[in-house]
């Protein structure tokens, strides 16, 4: 549901501004994709989110208030902490200083409202994997933790960036807000194009039935994109959104996560915001797909519909 809905998002800002190229369509996308406003691409990043966001925070911030409920304290804590933190249901009650109670009320509440969605762990807890083996006190005490994904960018944008400097921006100062999104805005933009190369993955698999599709994570291993198809093949995907060429030891890394999975993939895709080395590209062929961000205008086609 929450792919769907960021790929109508994705066609929607597209088509209402025409940004140059891919990669800025994705960096904006980020920021104010579902954000229902027309933006001048050609201008600057941050004075196009001092012009929509910042200067617009009372209106803006009644909106979000609006949509969280009528438990706004305990669902901004949630959001904020599921928006900074590493999307792990457990570790965001934690940053947000709830428990299973209190905290299990507002993310069934904020799931209820279509706010966020689970992503479900794939991951087998050690006592499902073992023959009656007692288990050592970390593994028993092992606890798989769902992720979460918000709806729409802009959501997450507000509650990763906006909200932890609601006072200073409220008071028109915006210095302490540029200088987190300077420092943190590939990091943030990095999810964006996880999601969007998972939507890209299923186009390239439209042909086949998907079981199951996401990222992967257990207590050693965490990957990117894993797909696996009704015929028990396996796709697995890193995406990468850096200023530089990804390389050959990107597949290297890959290969090994494989192997400490036990799973031999149909095929490896890689997915960066500025392209491949030559020697990467060199590799290409139907067990290594190189997708590159301009390769992301084929979520405009109308199959996507």
């Amino acid at each position: 549901m929450i792919r769907s809905q960021l790929l109508k998002h994705f066609r929607a800002f597209y088509f209402r501004n025409y940004p140059d190229d891919m990669e800025l369509q994705i960096v904006l996308f980020s920021i104010f994709g579902a954000l229902e406003c027309t933006i001048d691409t050609t201008q600057p990043i941050q004075k196009l989110i001092e012009e929509h966001i910042l200067n617009n925070y009372t209106m803006l911030n009644y909106t979000m208030q609006e949509r969280i409920g009528s438990d706004a304290k305990v669902n901004k804590k949630l959001l904020k902490a599921l928006a900074t933190g590493d999307r792990r249901i457990f570790s965001a009650f934690n940053r947000a200083g709830l428990n299973n109670g209190n905290g299990g009320a507002a993310l069934n509440y904020l799931q209820e409202q279509g706010i966020i969605q689970l992503e479900y762990s794939r991951e087998e807890h050690p006592r499902d994997r073992t023959n009656k083996r007692k288990l050592k006190r970390q593994e028993a005490r092992h606890r798989i933790s769902h992720k979460v994904l918000f709806s729409d960018p802009f959501l997450r944008f507000w509650y990763y960036f906006v909200v932890p400097h609601a006072k200073a921006i409220q008071a028109g100062d915006y210095e302490a807000f540029f200088k987190a999104f300077a420092m943190r805005q590939h990091s943030y933009t990095s999810l964006v194009f996880e999601e969007l190369s998972e939507i890209l993955l299923s186009y390239v698999l439209r042909n086949e039935i998907l079981v199951s599709s996401g990222s992967y994570w257990d207590a050693n291993v965490e990957i990117d994109l894993l797909t696996i198809t009704e015929r028990s093949h396996y796709y697995v995907g890193e995406c990468k959104w850096r200023n530089h060429k990804i390389n050959k030891k990107e597949l290297h890394k890959i290969t090994d996560k494989c192997k400490q999975l036990g799973i031999t993939p149909k095929q490896i895709l890689l997915f960066s915001k500025r392209g491949f080395s030559k020697e990467l590209c060199n590799l290409q062929s139907s067990q290594l797909a190189l997708y590159s961000s301009e390769d992301f205008a084929l979520l405009l086609k109308k199959e996507h519909s």
